[in-house]
């Protein structure tokens, strides 16, 4: 586990007043937490700050606990030393030290459990036994029991207890006071508490409430645990979580009043660390309308009560450091509204979370080591747009129903690398309750699903997929979020991540929030996810989802539901802003990254570089060419001819963006029926139409994308609950080779595609594209050339007529002496009628005469 940073410093507890006025006053920064030496005497005011510790020592294995015996009651008082008021082992001359650390060993965390004599929720946080390094020596205490501290301000007192206060550090730990040094614990349903020093325990006194205190007579802070007991037989020794500083230093929180956290999830969220020589874990949550926060968990029998968070000055954020509690502890955020009204939150920077439906978040530290250094180095050694970028969709909670992430990286990398596709991009894995939404309605944006795993076990799955050299693109959903109250709706009590006004809270479609994109911490929260996916989980990827919906101000709002920008124009303009800057920021420091839009309008300028005011995007999905093309090959073929335009329609503004032509999970669902369903015909027409539609999508200029399930013609939509229909390559099916001939053209479709650079070097520039016929619309007929950087052409040729066409006359270039038909859809072995052209074709006057096969692409290269 990290360290903590050297920013908090390395001081024990703050020093506040026992009493005083209940006005709340600004929480002190960590750059206000230095502490300069007390005085040596035991009248020190009571405001005095403490002392420097000594060093700390390093974490050891468990050893014995060298403790004082304890009796039942008042302990047997030490004889008083009526002169020296200071403990036995300090130094009478030179200035007292504080000692050094106890070592500590790792603390395991468990429930209190159910026993006659300790409430049901009692809180407990068991930890490993820590070590003294001096033998126990008695304490000087009034024979009457121990000397309790000054009462708290009855108001400070309530606020604490009800989980309002916004420093409970100032009032809980210990400190400097009148008489000695004073320590109060909170530790409520506590039968007595202790606290140990050199080895030597003394009882504190119970205030009620949960609270005991303390004054021993000392002159300087010493290092102390302490003793907590729910039952007569049942004892934990534990640190005090408010002895510690702040464990997040100056510099992260100016950025996160700034929006400017890159990695603000190492800043925020639950963190194991060692921090002050002791492990535990950092929690830190940012709810700035909040009065107060606590946290609760498994680690305390889920009350809140014994661990309020302190406000860390106006960033927003709260902190406490929990020592003992680890890794795969579940917690949330116990938070008090402004308005007195107390909730339970999961934490938005949880990068670990229980299965749905449960909804605690999960104390995590990565140990995966990545293997995929060799994938890393040469991703970005070509621009996208450049090379060959041909993507399987994938629902991987669908895909083999029942995989876990692990059992995936064994299955889903060579079904992927067999059929020769490039990457895969997964629908949303982000943390989402309900399976219904695909992972769309994201309430966990920095966890992958526990529904497959951990989140080492993702970054598993991901390894393995770059190490068969496929690339790995996730859908990201910054557009909304859902409603759920323990999720991040009215966080605090109040919009936050949400925009206060309810016209523009609300999404109309989706009855979901979206996101307040104007508010710096939000936009914040949002691009430094884009950066932790790609950063932490190696993502060489990111499809933005609903970008449309983002950029309109009256997107799905009629008149009078939206309010026009500054300009009085409908854009979004801080949803621009946030696009350029997520973009912007994911190029710089993820490089070989890809983000790719989901953009259904003429939106100008998306995969335009920000620094010419485009959106920064790398690619765009075209809707449009996917709407047009699917509209045409619906047709019948004898109505084809009214409707030539929708294949042509795409090449007027081929080269407006960078794009991907999607057949994507969208397509395939709610009633608009399979790929192969689309089709007009019987069932051999059908797969025709399929194949040879599919040889058309890849040599048309731009990227490609399918659906799993549409690479072996899947008759049936998608559906979340049973996925594929593997049974359709089953050769115990009928129909098998029917399925499995379609798989197969995919798979030629991909070689040739990988080998062929006419195919995507020049996707984006229109010197890589030709008609040779687009106008045959009484011959559904499109034949077009492709060229690569050095001319090389590759001549695509699609017949959408149920009819053989022989000697079908093409123009060509002079220069190529011979073609060779490189791909055939009709080709016997994919299912077809076996029309085709096998030996090469010379032209004769600029022109060459082929035949056609029926319902079939065809695609020849120079040779």
């Amino acid at each position: 586990m990290p360290e903590a940073s050297a920013r908090s410093g390395s001081l024990i507890g703050a020093a506040a007043p026992e009493t005083g006025s209940s006005t709340t006053p600004s929480a002190p920064a960590t750059s206000d937490r230095a502490r300069t030496e007390a005085p040596k005497t035991v009248g020190s005011p009571a405001r005095a700050t403490g002392v420097h510790k000594g060093s700390t020592a390093a974490a050891s294995p468990p050893s014995a606990v060298t403790r004082a015996p304890e009796t039942t009651g008042a302990p047997t008082p030490a004889t008083p030393e009526t002169t020296d008021p200071t403990t036995p082992d300090a130094p009478k001359s030179g200035g007292p030290t504080a000692p050094s650390a106890p070592k500590t060993s790792d603390r395991a965390v468990t429930e209190a459990p159910e026993t006659s004599g300790s409430p049901a929720h009692a809180t407990q946080v068991r930890e490993g036994p820590t070590t003294t390094t001096s033998a126990p020596t008695a304490l000087p205490v009034p024979a009457d029991g121990p000397t309790p501290s000054t009462p708290l301000d009855p108001a400070d007192r309530d606020r604490l207890l009800s989980g309002a206060h916004h420093d409970p550090h100032a009032l809980l730990g210990v400190r400097l006071v009148p008489g000695g040094v004073g320590f109060r614990v909170l530790r409520p349903y506590a039968r007595a508490v202790s606290v140990v020093v050199d080895g030597t325990r003394r009882p504190l006194a119970s205030e009620g409430g949960g609270l005991f205190s303390c004054v021993l007579p000392l002159e300087v802070i010493p290092e102390y645990t302490l003793l907590v007991s729910y039952t007569e037989d049942d004892e934990h020794e534990v640190h005090d979580p408010y002895r510690f500083l702040p464990a997040l230093g100056d510099l992260d929180l100016h950025l996160i009043r700034e929006g400017r956290h890159e990695e603000l999830w190492k800043a925020l969220g639950a963190e194991p660390m060692t921090h002050d020589g002791v492990a535990g874990t950092r929690f830190t949550v940012w709810a700035p309308n909040a009065q107060g926060v606590r946290v609760a968990g498994d680690f305390s029998s889920w009350d809140g009560t014994a661990f309020p968070m302190r406000s860390l000055g106006s960033s927003g954020v709260w902190e406490l450091f929990l020592p003992g509690v680890g890794d795969g502890a579940r917690y949330k955020f116990e938070i008090t509204s402004r308005y007195g009204d107390r909730f339970l939150k999961a934490d938005p920077m949880a990068r670990r979370t229980e299965e749905p439906p449960a909804t605690a978040s999960i104390v995590t530290a990565s140990h995966h080591e990545w293997n995929d250094e060799e994938w890393l180095a040469r991703r970005g050694q070509t621009p996208v747009h450049e090379a060959p970028f041909s993507v399987y969709e994938v629902h991987l909670g669908s895909w083999r129903q029942g995989l876990t992430y692990r059992q995936l990286a064994v299955e889903l990398p060579a079904y992927v690398s067999d059929l020769g596709f490039t990457h895969v991009e997964f629908m949303p894995v982000t943390e989402h309750p309900f399976g219904g939404s695909w992972g769309y309605q994201v309430t966990g944006f920095y966890a992958p699903t526990a529904r497959l795993g951990t989140p080492d076990d993702f970054k598993f799955l991901v390894d393995a997929l770059h190490q068969a050299g496929i690339g790995v693109i996730m859908d990201w959903v910054p557009a909304h979020f859902p409603k759920d109250d323990w999720a991040l709706a009215r966080f605090d009590g109040e919009p936050l991540y949400e925009p206060g006004d309810a016209r523009r809270a609300e999404h109309p479609d989706w009855g979901t929030y979206e996101f307040d994109l104007g508010r710096t911490e939000v936009r914040n929260f949002l691009v430094a996810n884009a950066v932790y996916w790609c950063q932490e989980f190696h993502i060489d990827g990111l499809r933005v989802d609903a970008v449309a919906s983002m950029l309109y101000l009256d997107y799905s709002r009629d008149s009078g539901q939206w309010t026009p920008n500054v300009h009085g124009g409908r854009d979004d303009l801080d949803a621009v802003a946030f696009l350029q800057e997520m973009n912007a920021t994911v190029y710089r420091r993820a490089p070989g990254v890809v983000t790719i839009a989901e953009e259904s309008t003429a939106w100008d300028g998306v995969t335009r570089p920000t620094d010419t005011g485009g959106l920064g995007f790398g690619l765009k999905w075209n809707m449009g060419w996917m709407h047009d093309s699917l509209g045409y090959i619906a047709h019948e073929p004898v109505h084809r001819k009214f409707h030539h335009n929708e294949m042509t329609f795409s090449m007027v503004y081929a080269y407006s963006e960078n794009y991907v032509l999607p057949i994507s999970h969208d397509e395939v669902v709610h009633g608009k029926q399979a790929l192969v369903s689309k089709m007009p015909g019987d069932w051999w027409q059908q797969r025709a139409n399929h194949r040879a539609y599919l040889g058309f999508m890849w040599a048309h200029p731009g990227k490609q994308l399918l659906f799993m399930g549409q690479e072996f013609a899947q008759g049936a939509e998608w559906s979340e609950s049973h996925g594929p229909d593997w049974w359709l390559l089953d050769p115990a099916y009928d129909a098998e080779p029917d399925h499995r001939g379609v798989q197969s053209l995919v798979r030629d479709l991909n070689t040739v595609y990988r080998d062929t650079p006419a195919l995507w070097q020049l996707d984006t520039q229109p010197v890589g594209f030709r008609w040779v016929v687009g106008d045959a619309a009484e011959d559904n007929v499109f034949a077009f050339l492709r060229y690569d950087a050095d001319g090389s052409p590759l001549l695509a040729v699609s017949n959408f007529s149920p009819v053989v066409r022989h000697d079908y006359r093409l123009g060509v270039p002079d220069d190529i002496p011979a073609w060779r038909e490189t791909l055939n859809t009709d080709n016997a072995r994919y299912g077809g009628s076996g029309v085709t052209n096998p030996d090469p074709v010379k032209p004769r006057d600029g022109h060459i005469r082929l035949t056609l096969p029926p319902l079939a692409t065809v695609w020849l290269t120079p040779g």
